[in-house]
């Protein structure tokens, strides 16, 4: 497995739009793989494809429950609010409050090529919504109620 470097802001490609992935072959299961690996090396609870580089709509994540990957995820569910704090990889030392739905379902593609359905509630949801966001070019800071950046205020 690799590990691969995050990019961080001012990167364009975390601006884009991804591309759906039209099949799954073995160059995405070494990607989901790779993705995973790069999650937790860099001590995240998500990671988007375009945080690598991969203008791809792929997603993995791990609440502490597992990894959890997402091919062309799709939030067809949502419902509630909560706000809370999020961080970012790719914007180190700052974080935001995001108001978000409190629960999402979620149909998406497995390694297979099998749709599925999940239900994420509270930071599963938070998590969902966090990292579907990034394969649309929006990042945590667009939709923050209030930001702090390095313990102070920004």
């Amino acid at each position: 497995m690799a590990v691969y470097k995050v990019l961080v802001l001012p990167d364009p490609v975390l601006r884009s739009k991804a591309k759906p992935v039209a099949n799954i072959n073995q160059g995405v299961i070494r990607l989901l793989d790779n993705m995973i690996d790069t999650m937790y090396e860099y001590n995240g609870v998500g990671l988007a494809a375009p945080q690598i580089g991969v203008s791809r709509r792929v997603v993995v994540f791990d609440v502490g429950e597992g990894p959890v990957e997402l091919i062309n995820p799709e939030i067809i569910e949502q419902e509630g609010e909560q706000l809370g704090l999020e961080g970012c990889l790719s914007i180190p030392d700052t974080q935001g409050q995001v108001r978000r739905a409190n629960r999402v379902v979620v149909e998406a593609l497995n390694r297979k090529g099998e749709m599925f359905r999940l239900q994420g509630v509270g930071l599963t949801a938070r998590v969902i919504q966090h990292e579907i966001d990034h394969l649309d070019g929006i990042l945590f800071i667009d939709r923050a109620e209030s930001l702090l950046r390095n313990n102070g205020r920004i």
